[in-house]
């Protein structure tokens, strides 16, 4: 499993009915991805939920690599740079992946948290520490599903939950879900991932 998101951060201004348009008109066209397990399309409305900005962010789930591949480099993600310039993609490599309570509920926000690997630590343990949160925010009511990831690369992990309520019982910041395209969600492993 990889993860993958690219906030685009758009001006305090930006008329953010644009992003919904967006969504509405072409959000079906990954419904039947191949090698995707979902794609939340995520926004932040400045003022709204406490968030500081606009931002239209999708976040992925991968269960194949040659699937992100061919989504970054075989054309559907060229939009994102023609309408808003070239973003930076972060990757991360998944930890873990649970279903939760309200799995077969639809999504209607999503809270994505990071925080750095402190130096010192024992990976193994912080990996550890990751996966079972994972496990934690599925278990709460109302979570459809949560993941855990890692970047090498900056040492950071980050936690990905998408909620069937308003009001998540996680930290972090949180996404209205405009669609969820969710082909091979069921495919997704399950669980801690080494």
């Amino acid at each position: 499993m990889h993860a993958l998101h690219y906030p685009v951060t758009l001006p305090a201004d930006y008329d953010m009915d644009i992003i919904r348009t967006r969504v509405a008109t072409r959000g079906h066209l990954m419904d039947g991805f191949e090698g995707l397990g979902f794609k939340a399309y995520l926004m932040r409305e400045r003022g709204v939920a406490g968030s500081p900005v606009n931002e239209y962010a999708p976040f992925y789930l991968w269960n194949t690599v040659e699937g992100m591949n061919s989504f970054l480099w075989g054309g559907p993600f060229q939009g994102i740079p023609d309408d808003f310039g070239r973003p930076m993609v972060r990757q991360w490599t998944g930890l873990a992946y649970e279903e939760g309570g309200a799995a077969d509920a639809p999504a209607l926000v999503a809270v994505r948290h990071t925080r750095p690997v402190p130096d010192g630590t024992v990976l193994a343990e912080v990996m550890e520490d990751a996966a079972c949160e994972a496990g934690r925010l599925a278990g709460r009511d109302g979570a459809v599903c949560a993941a855990a990831a890692v970047d090498p690369s900056r040492w950071e992990t980050v936690h990905f939950s998408l909620w069937a309520r308003e009001r998540p019982e996680a930290e972090g910041d949180v996404f209205q879900v405009l669609h969820l395209s969710a082909p091979g969600r069921e495919l997704l492993p399950r669980g801690r991932q080494w």
